[in-house]
């Protein structure tokens, strides 16, 4: 009967939606330092002014390198990125940065993962929204593509700064 009810539950769940523990919370408190200078310390402050994306990635994720180009789309085109380089390796990221584009307007280095852990991240990559007032208004699990930035992110960004939305 058990078995019965959770498999019930779970019909017509999408498995890629999972919950956002910091949904409308602010960004959880945090101090680590830059990804491109480890002696400039980074804080919550950087989260003020403006809406932005921050978007979690690492050199060791596939899929990151997979939705990598897009985001130096997304930035040539003005979208303000925020990275959260997610337990890994500085040299390695800064090269990766070097060789790829940097589409990030900062970079927040996080090698224990603990801004990760606090945010709720489950893997990389995860894209969240960012408002003006540093609060979690949505998170993508996956990777961000043309469908996603069009039929999500972009509506979401625009509906925050005011813009019409048509």
């Amino acid at each position: 009967i058990a078995l019965g009810l959770i498999l019930y539950t779970a019909i017509g769940k999408d498995p890629t939606k999972l919950e956002t523990a910091r949904l409308n919370d602010p960004v959880p408190k945090f101090q680590l330092s830059s990804l491109s200078d480890q002696n400039k310390q980074l804080n919550n402050s950087v989260f003020s002014g403006e809406v932005m994306l921050l978007n979690v990635w690492a050199t060791w994720c596939p899929s990151c390198r997979v939705e990598h180009p897009y985001l130096n789309t997304l930035s040539e085109q003005g979208v303000k990125i925020a990275g959260l380089n997610y337990k890994d390796e500085r040299d390695a990221a800064q090269v990766w940065l070097a060789k790829l584009g940097n589409p990030y307007t900062f970079n927040i280095y996080d090698p224990e993962g603990k801004l990760g852990f606090d945010l709720g991240v489950y893997g990389a990559p995860e894209t969240y929204i960012i408002d003006q007032h540093g609060y979690v208004r949505h998170r993508h699990v996956g990777v961000v593509d043309d469908k996603v930035w069009h039929s999500t992110l972009k509506p979401l960004i625009d509906k925050l700064e005011g813009k019409v939305v048509l």
